[in-house]
């Protein structure tokens, strides 16, 4: 079992940044990819991107690309979610995870041991 706490979060004006980090402990595998989703009020949690441990095979949903970049730091077993050009609809409380593969990162109803998560705020 893989356990995380997301850090990072707060309030921040449109067009604003933010950084968020995501500290992964327990059985870590260095094949399996780690992921950034968030669940805004009144909707369902979705994803957000997604990348191997290795740095490599970044992914991103439309709404972030571009805007986003997610990084990993094996060595450091810290994940991270640089968030730029923020809107108001990036509000939500954000979440990592970890899957073994592209499809299963993809797939949060096959995610469990979800962490607190934090709070991002983007006011207009």
């Amino acid at each position: 079992q893989v356990r995380v706490v997301e850090s990072g979060g707060g309030l921040v004006q449109a067009g604003g940044s933010l950084r968020l980090s995501c500290a992964a402990s327990g059985r870590i595998v260095s094949s399996d990819f780690m992921g950034w989703f968030r669940q805004a009020p009144g909707k369902e949690r979705e994803f957000v991107a997604a990348i191997h441990w290795s740095g490599s095979s970044p992914l991103y949903s439309n709404s972030v690309k571009g805007r986003f970049t997610i990084s990993s730091d094996f060595a450091a077993n810290t994940v991270y979610l640089q968030m730029n050009s923020l809107l108001p609809e990036d509000t939500a409380v954000y979440y990592c995870n970890t899957a073994a593969t592209i499809p299963s990162i993809r797939d949060i109803r096959a995610l469990h041991f979800w962490g607190q998560g934090t709070q991002v705020t983007v006011s207009s």
